[in-house]
């Protein structure tokens, strides 16, 4: 039938019982199911994770950039990730990093804004991840 037609046989689902084909032309088909795919690409949001860097003695203008610059991240839907730097003999006062980290947290509470990973010492870092909420 389907060179009577002019046109290919397709094998749609080969793995159900009876297989499922059909009679069309092949290449018009092909080119829809990469329209489609490429559409669906187009689409999709891309989640990109933005770093923040910071010492535990930071001053409170700089303090108040990462947190401008924290809320912008998120409002374009990007993940957030805090890091507060420890070096040398910092490491003995891990306790104010973890106070700062929560600070960011309490700051940006009225934000829609989900902790993703609580504040956790990771070597000399102590590292918050922060998304977009919904």
């Amino acid at each position: 039938m389907a060179e009577e037609a002019d046109l290919d046989l397709v094998v749609i689902s080969p793995n159900q019982a009876p297989p499922v084909a059909k009679i069309l032309n092949f290449g018009k088909y092909r080119y829809e199911l990469e329209k489609k795919a490429k559409e669906a690409k187009k689409k999709q949001k891309v989640v990109e994770i933005k770093e923040v860097k910071v010492r535990y003695k930071i001053d409170t203008h700089d303090y108040e950039v990462r947190l401008k610059n924290i809320r912008k991240f998120i409002s374009q839907g990007n993940k957030a990730k805090i890091i507060v730097m420890l070096r040398g003999r910092e490491m003995q006062h891990s306790d104010l990093a973890m106070e700062l980290a929560q600070r960011f947290i309490r700051d940006l509470a009225n934000d829609p804004i989900v902790v993703e990973k609580p504040p956790i010492i990771e070597g000399r870092n102590v590292t918050v991840w922060l998304a977009p909420q919904g």
